[in-house]
């Protein structure tokens, strides 16, 4: 049994207003190619890089959150390679002295140590027209702020490293350091595996480059480990690849041999000075980090949420928002959650829309669900009013001007009861010979003949009573 060593390489687009080493606006998302290009995207002659301290900020906040150490000197170093879609020749990256190292990350039972985290702009994008001669190059994200954070091979299967990259997801949106959407090419992953034989040495790594969903790294994973078990099975030898995902085809293709890190010729950048990251600095930024999802999970589950709908809250960044706004207004915190994942996620499903662009108020939501645990309205009643509710209106004003307080009135119900018997009498005779589970055909009409406003309470113990159970 061969067991897989994984490692993940994740590139997140940091969200700032300019790219990293110069003034062109960073939000090129939409535009037309080539319009966000400046002379030192362009890499002409005689341009200097001059860095972005609000990127360094971000990186230091997500080193942070990644319990890094971001203390002491950072350098940026050019990475040399030649390709269409880096005019300069080379990449400004950081080599020996990464903005944050020596981290870590839990998810769930499990450590995932972090070996680093590293700021370094981006290439531009070549597209390859169907059939054409020819491709295309669009210089618009060249330049772009990336951080690159690099795992140990820590991780051991394809569901593990979707769950990490999914915590790595809800920090860097938490943070407001990156909108970490895979598909905008906001956040990108590669990932380094090898198999071996438990007690055995590991065995040579491949790397799978540029995937762009996290099912795409789940597939991914789990088609290369068992390609490469296959291979040493068959007394081949896996060989140090880089590797592309062919999605459509569910495989792994050779792109190139591996490069050595001597193939980059590094060396120090010699129009940036090292970064002196001061006790002061790291400070400043530490008080500029929100709540991370971590922390919030763990006040969800101390309020008595469920442990899924806590994790659920905590990494999504609207969501929780939301929810804590609402958990303001007096609410039980479950059955709030209950309302905001299932029903109101439900409704704005079927109108193919987002919490954010529906005019549902936190405060309306609470006091929907107060009303059904004060006996104001039915369960049933607060469905019924919950699509005008996500469309602004108080459900409160809502039962007021509707009328559709709970009815508690023995009498009425009785009524009910009454009618619904005589036009069943079947039922009736079968709760009486012993079937007690037959009352709840009797229910449903008693409900219905008062308009869904009597309360279920009440209703089954005037039943029983009625049909003497």
């Amino acid at each position: 049994m061969y067991r897989a060593v994984i490692g993940l390489e994740v590139h997140l687009q940091l969200r700032t207003r300019s790219k990293l080493f110069s003034a062109c606006p960073a939000d090129y998302h939409g535009a037309d190619p080539n319009t966000f290009a400046d002379p030192l995207t362009l890499g002409l002659p005689g341009t200097l890089p001059t860095l972005n301290r609000e990127a360094v900020d971000l990186a230091l906040m997500f080193g942070l959150a990644l319990n890094c150490d971001v203390s002491g000197f950072t350098q940026f170093h050019r990475k040399n390679y030649f390709y269409p879609d880096s005019p300069k020749n080379f990449q400004l990256s950081q080599y020996d002295r990464p903005v944050a190292r020596d981290g870590y990350l839990d998810v769930g039972t499990e450590r995932v140590r972090i070996k680093r985290a590293h700021l370094e702009d981006d290439a531009g994008k070549l597209l390859h027209p169907a059939y054409a001669p020819y491709s295309l190059l669009d210089l618009n994200r060249a330049g772009s702020p990336l951080i690159e954070m690099v795992t140990e091979a820590d991780l051991t299967g394809p569901e593990q490293a979707r769950a990490f990259l999914e915590s790595v997801q809800a920090i860097a949106q938490a943070l407001g350091v990156s909108d970490a959407t895979p598909e905008e090419g906001k956040m990108r992953c590669d990932v380094n595996l090898s198999v071996h034989r438990p007690g055995e040495p590991w065995g040579t790594k491949v790397e799978v480059k540029n995937l762009n969903s996290f099912r795409s790294v789940e597939r991914a994973i789990a088609y290369e480990t068992a390609r490469q078990t296959r291979v040493l099975d068959a007394g081949g030898t896996v060989t140090q690849d880089t590797l592309g995902w062919d999605e459509g085809g569910g495989r792994t293709f050779v792109m190139r041999t591996k490069e050595g890190e001597a193939d980059y010729r590094y060396f120090p950048e010699p129009d940036l000075p090292p970064l002196d990251i001061t006790p002061e600095w790291i400070a400043r930024v530490r008080a500029r980090m929100p709540e991370l999802p971590a922390a919030k999970r763990e006040r969800y589950l101390a309020a008595g949420v469920r442990e899924a709908d806590a994790q659920t809250l905590s990494h999504d960044v609207a969501l929780s928002r939301f929810y804590d706004a609402a958990l303001s207004g007096g609410a039980d915190p479950q059955k709030l959650a209950n309302w905001l994942l299932s029903d109101v996620a439900g409704l704005l499903a079927a109108r193919e829309m987002a919490l954010a662009d529906s005019a549902l108020q936190p405060a309306h939501l609470a006091a929907l669900v107060r009303l059904i645990d004060e006996g104001t309205i039915s369960g049933k009643i607060a469905k019924d009013l919950l699509p005008d509710v996500l469309d602004g209106h108080d459900p409160q004003r809502l039962v007021q001007e509707r009328g559709l307080t709970v009815v508690t009135d023995t009498g009425a119900i009785d009524a009910a009861i009454d009618a619904a018997m005589q036009a069943d009498p079947a039922t009736v005779e079968k709760v009486r010979a012993g079937n007690a589970k037959a009352m709840n055909a009797l229910f449903g009409p008693v409900m219905k003949a008062t308009g869904g406003q009597a309360k279920p309470e009440v209703v089954r113990e005037r039943l029983r009573a009625k049909l003497g159970l």
